[in-house]
């Protein structure tokens, strides 16, 4: 008797759906410090397990434990803190911003401060970044203006990218941070190219691709991993598992993958997968790929499992596909207040210091805000000239583009 059965088509579905009550029973979360660090030298095939755990130095008492520990001083921690918590309050004045009509559209970074803020430290100066819509904290932790930030929200005459960009499509070369793009993934083929060009040049430079767990279901993703394994460029691919992209969950990306991370095997790329609210852990983590690259070791993949807890952006209703109280319940907890804690278990903070940085932190925002919106905001104020839509696209300015130029009165 034959085995044979008409195919059908298996869609993924998530667990929990919106209503559901909270569940991530589902996922295998390691005792902080339990998870060893490989010397950076080792070969991808030896740390094929690092790919299927997370690599956590923070424990429930606030304590920094483990092989991946001990990096980084107090100074350096508490500057880590205060850049979360200024992205924190960044967001949180730019989204009020858009609700009042002042900006066209927002994204946050609600619960994903720790990625992007931790791995900064690990870079230096003439390293680049090709970033995603919701990194804006490598721009903090690199000491770029808030007002410059804010001003590209507005796109008001302030907008450094002169209007050109959507909102929150930053670009500053001086730091390390390149222009981002709305078509998903072409940023990480372009950080491999980048990273190819580097090494040709023989310049000790690194390049970082960001990318998040719904896009990794694009071709450029695999394009990517495809040319960093094959030319073993000073690259560091990371993908930020957020759980979810903009309605659908991690699974349809990851397909029969056990983890995001697991896909860097097929390729013969060293992965890792770290706490991406443990701020400890990230820089760690950032830091031994970091070594590798400038080694001329080659690329890294890290997956980076944290949780957005906003929407994906001001056009979004989470509420509409996930519970709405499952950010609360996501056992990886707040990367702010779990840096805090560790902080106070060293002595080296205090819940007065923190509140004293809040009303810091929520002034230097407010002043920020108040000088670009006194440039303009979506209601009015200064803008660009229409002139500038010209300007830096190429070289030497081709005869129709002149012609029209002309006939808009520049």
């Amino acid at each position: 008797m034959s085995d044979e059965v008409s195919p059908r088509l298996h869609v993924p579905a998530p667990a929990i759906r919106a209503g559901d009550t909270p569940d991530f029973s589902h996922v295998t979360i390691p005792r902080a410090g339990e998870v060893r660090r490989p010397a950076p030298d080792c070969g991808a095939e030896e740390m094929r397990d690092l790919a299927f755990s997370i690599i956590r130095v923070l424990n429930r008492q606030g304590e920094a434990v483990g092989p991946w520990a001990g990096a980084l001083d107090e100074d350096t921690l508490r500057a880590g803190l205060r850049d979360m918590m200024m992205l924190r309050t960044y967001d949180a004045r730019m989204l009020t911003a858009q609700r009042q009509g002042k900006i066209s559209f927002y994204m946050q970074h609600l619960g994903e401060e720790a990625i992007s803020c931790a791995f900064q430290r690990a870079l230096r100066q003439g390293d680049m970044n090709f970033p995603t819509y919701r990194q804006a904290g490598l721009l903090v932790a690199a000491g770029y203006p808030l007002v410059k930030m804010m001003c590209q929200v507005y796109s008001n005459d302030g907008d450094p990218v002169r209007g050109r960009q959507l909102p929150v499509f930053y670009s500053s070369k001086e730091h390390g941070f390149f222009s981002i793009s709305g078509n998903l993934a072409t940023q990480y083929v372009q950080a491999v190219g980048w990273a190819m060009a580097a090494a040709i040049r023989g310049e000790r430079h690194l390049a970082a691709g960001w990318i998040g767990d719904g896009s990794t279901a694009e071709s450029d993703f695999h394009g990517a991993l495809v040319f960093a394994s094959t030319y073993k460029p000073p690259v560091i691919l990371n993908i930020v598992n957020n759980q979810w992209a903009i309605s659908t969950f991690q699974g349809i990306a990851r397909g029969g993958a056990g983890t995001f991370a697991a896909r860097a095997h097929g390729f013969g790329l060293p992965a890792l997968r770290v706490d991406g609210n443990d701020y400890l852990a990230v820089h760690a983590a950032a830091q031994w790929a970091a070594e590798r690259a400038r080694r001329d070791l080659g690329p890294t993949l890290i997956e980076f499992v944290t949780y957005r807890v906003g929407g994906h952006s001001t056009s979004d209703d989470p509420s509409a596909y996930r519970p709405k109280e499952e950010g609360r319940a996501w056992p990886l907890g707040d990367p702010i207040l779990r840096l805090k804690a560790h902080l106070i278990a060293r002595g080296a903070w205090s819940d007065e210091r923190h509140a004293q940085a809040e009303a810091e932190i929520a002034y230097q925002v407010a002043a920020a805000q108040k000088e670009a919106e006194a440039i303009g905001t979506l209601h009015g104020g200064r803008r660009p000239s229409p002139r500038d839509m010209f300007e830096d696209v190429f070289a030497k300015m081709p005869p129709h583009l002149l012609r029209q130029r002309h006939e808009m009165g520049y």
